[in-house]
């Protein structure tokens, strides 16, 4: 039986391709929200499979900007990917992602990222784990903050969405272009996706709450929130739902977890996406009770290896030498690279470090050494230090955040 892949035309198809992974959720779109969805995922970057003219499969891509170290560079963000159980185990997955790969060379991008539904599969398709995220659910009586911390600071208020949208994106743009892992936000994700209050949406919670850090009268931080109510054995049980909280420096992250912890009637704080460095850890009285959890964040692809290692800065000057051994869809990136002065090149030099470009993608934000992957025989030291080498130049002073999931 002969597939098709190509993208598609209409809002119809554009619905049925983003179906195909709606199906695993309960999930049919309607023309509504295939409408909402198309203002964020442009037609032309949803690739579908369709048998006899009818699509079972789809795969789509957002045009974003990733923080890598160095600042922002052009990332295809992989979303709603999914072929129908009727069509499982015929190669439609693999023909959709290496549509996507040809198309993301075509549009430039030298990098792509996802979040991963299933850990196992992306392995195959050359995406790392190149960041880890925490998951907290803190309970409201034991969330005080540790003794010595400064004073409170600044002033927090609660505002609507108009002045949410008229604060917060340049607040954001800030903080994003310096913190490896962050997404650049169009006005439409704001208003679809961060700062959206359709009832409908609300998933059991109540209304969206916007608190906005104010200090030395600019904005320095903000966390946007829902309080979720329930009746359990004639008990009311009252959990604050967390979307996002940041702070434009320790100060600023501070004030704003402060806030959080500190409102009344509330049982639990339940927060996730944080790093794994998060100062969260060390401002609390109790960090056994932040009931901590590890989770994996964001899988990255290099899908241009001489253009995506020269695009982004390095924290030492050096020279290291990698042999990419293994690329099964894009074979041109299969060879050997010197890395020198910020600029990577083939080379014929002896590699100090050979490993496949998925193990790339893992170290390329810096949360995922080069020692770690060997430790974990992902990665192969070829010359003596190689390891070290290459640790010196992808280091980062902190971890990478990717604090939403596509």
């Amino acid at each position: 039986m002969a597939f098709r892949v190509r993208t598609v035309r209409d809002l119809e198809e554009f619905r049925a391709a983003v179906g195909s992974i709606g199906h695993y959720f309960g999930w049919q779109p309607t023309e509504e929200d295939g409408q909402r969805f198309s203002r964020l995922l442009p037609p032309e970057r949803l690739h579908a499979a369709l048998d006899d003219g009818r699509i079972v499969a789809g795969a789509g891509v957002f045009p974003f900007e990733l923080t890598v170290p160095g600042g922002p560079l052009r990332c295809a963000g992989v979303t709603v990917v999914g072929v129908l159980p009727s069509h499982r185990r015929r190669g439609l997955l693999t023909r959709l992602m290496r549509a996507q790969l040809e198309d993301m060379r075509e549009c430039g991008e030298p990098i792509a990222g996802l979040w991963a539904s299933e850990e196992t599969i992306y392995g195959r398709y050359g995406y790392g784990l190149a960041s880890f995220a925490l998951r907290a659910r803190v309970p409201r009586v034991w969330g005080g903050l540790a003794a010595g911390l400064p004073p409170r600071e600044g002033r927090i208020r609660l505002v609507d969405h108009e002045e949410a949208m008229r604060l917060l994106p340049p607040a954001y743009e800030r903080l994003r272009r310096r913190t490896v892992g962050f997404l650049s936000r169009p006005r439409e994700w704001w208003e679809l996706r961060r700062l959206d209050d359709d009832p409908e949406r609300r998933f059991g919670a109540g209304p969206l709450n916007r608190a906005v850090l104010e200090l030395d009268g600019r904005v320095a931080g903000w966390a946007l929130y829902r309080v979720q109510q329930d009746n359990r054995d004639g008990h009311w049980r009252r959990n604050i739902r967390v979307a996002e909280a940041f702070g434009d420096g320790p100060a600023a992250t501070r004030e704003v977890w402060r806030f959080l912890l500190e409102i009344d009637w509330v049982d639990e704080v339940h927060a996730w996406m944080l790093p794994v460095d998060h100062p969260l850890r060390l401002v609390v009285a109790r960090v056994n009770q932040l009931g901590l959890r590890l989770e994996d964040g964001l899988w990255v692809r290099l899908v241009d290896v001489g253009a995506a290692l020269s695009a982004r800065e390095y924290a030492a000057d050096g020279r290291v030498t990698l042999e990419v051994a293994t690329d099964p869809h894009v074979p041109d990136n299969a060879a050997t690279w010197t890395l020198e002065d910020g600029v990577a090149r083939r080379s014929r030099r002896r590699p100090d470090v050979r490993l496949g470009v998925d193990a790339l993608g893992a170290t390329y934000l810096g949360g995922v050494s080069f020692a770690e992957l060997a430790a974990a025989g992902r990665v192969e030291e070829a010359s003596r230090g190689g390891l070290a080498r290459a640790d010196a130049l992808f280091r980062t002073p902190a971890a990478p955040w990717c604090p939403e999931n596509f």
